[in-house]
């Protein structure tokens, strides 16, 4: 028999399916009021029934993506090992602890300070973040959204712009077809019928949650724009010399392809073409980009105002990252990659 606190949490995950089962119906109800009760039986309809078709189709489909693509895990690296594990435990103190996750953390690819999850029993990576509603450590997360039961990020962030790329572009697209009949229902031009109260109540719907999702897809185009995530936007990831919001920039074409990846093809399908693997990133602090403005000296800002003595250990980058930085890197960039030897020693968060 199942303990009485397992049934109350899996209770609990039934409900977070309200807002999906929300969204659902009144998506199932705009085809049946557009399709059924507006377009059906009316000439000149079939080329707004193929557009709108179209429409549909994408946003479902990357609607469904968003819902059911779950956050990958971190690779086994950033995994303790079992002795790693029985070490930690046994101590105490936390100085010896912090030493521990330093030795461990020293040849892996982190930049940010070191932070512990002591539910995954892992060192998270750089941008991952522990969602306490998916209950594990999401990589480059966004943020947790009700709409689609699910955290946004690296897996899933690509199809949840298409999701409100598409979204947007079927609100306003039964917005501006519905119009003609929303002006002759206020003229009485539309026969008596219950289609009427479909279409009146569709032109609402539709046009209130084209003006949401116009603002909400342009704040998430500037973070693409920007390479931020929404936690970065509102607290600044922190490197050695201190927080820089603009570490993870690479100029906007390539910050860009960060997300959508680099085959053109692939931009406007739900399907994951993303750059990298959610564990490791291309930082302007490592390699100086040339869509950057550089400074006299030949490093990035943020390096410059970190001084002299704060240098960043070369990383190896993978090869979907490395295509994401020009091969023509400044002398000072270079010489910079030569130095360090260690991944340096920050402020360690042991979170829960």
């Amino acid at each position: 028999m199942a303990p009485s606190g397992s049934r109350s949490v899996d209770c609990w995950r039934v409900l977070y399916w309200i807002p999906v089962l929300f969204i659902s119906l009144i998506v199932a109800w705009s085809y049946y009021a557009y399709v059924v009760q507006l377009c059906i039986g009316k000439t000149g309809s079939i080329v707004y029934l193929l557009v709108y078709h179209v429409l549909f189709i994408m946003f479902v489909w990357s609607y469904w993506q968003t819902i059911f693509t779950k956050s990958m895990n971190p690779l086994k690296e950033f995994h303790l090992s079992h002795s790693d594990k029985e070490l930690l435990e046994r101590e105490d103190r936390r100085e010896s602890q912090q030493e521990i996750l330093r030795r461990i953390a020293k040849d892996l690819p982190i930049y940010t300070p070191i932070r512990y999850c002591d539910c995954c029993l892992l060192l998270k990576p750089d941008r991952c973040h522990h969602c306490s509603a998916c209950d594990m450590c999401i990589l480059k997360m966004d943020h947790h959204c009700p709409w689609v039961n699910n955290c946004v990020g690296f897996a899933n962030y690509k199809f949840f712009m298409l999701f409100l790329a598409y979204s947007l572009l079927y609100c306003l697209f039964v917005t501006a077809t519905d119009f003609q009949y929303f002006i002759q229902f206020w003229t009485n031009g539309l026969p008596d019928t219950q289609a009427k109260f479909h279409i009146m109540f569709l032109f609402f719907a539709a046009s209130m949650f084209s003006v949401s999702l116009a603002f909400l897809f342009a704040y998430h185009c500037w973070l693409v724009c920007k390479n931020r995530s929404t936690l970065e936007a509102f607290r600044a990831p922190a490197f050695q010399h201190g927080p820089d919001k603009n570490a993870f920039s690479l100029g906007t074409s390539k910050n860009f392809r960060q997300v959508f990846g680099d085959e053109k093809k692939y931009w406007l399908l739900p399907i994951f073409s993303s750059l990298g693997d959610g564990c490791l990133f291309p930082t302007c602090l490592v390699n100086a980009d040339p869509e950057q403005p550089s400074s006299p000296s030949g490093r990035s800002p943020s390096i410059k105002s970190a001084g002299e003595s704060h240098q960043f250990p070369p990383k190896p980058l993978r090869e979907s990252q490395s295509r994401l930085l020009s091969s023509g890197q400044s002398e000072g960039s270079e010489d910079r990659d030569t130095l360090g030897t260690s991944n340096p020693a920050l402020t360690i968060e042991k979170e829960t």
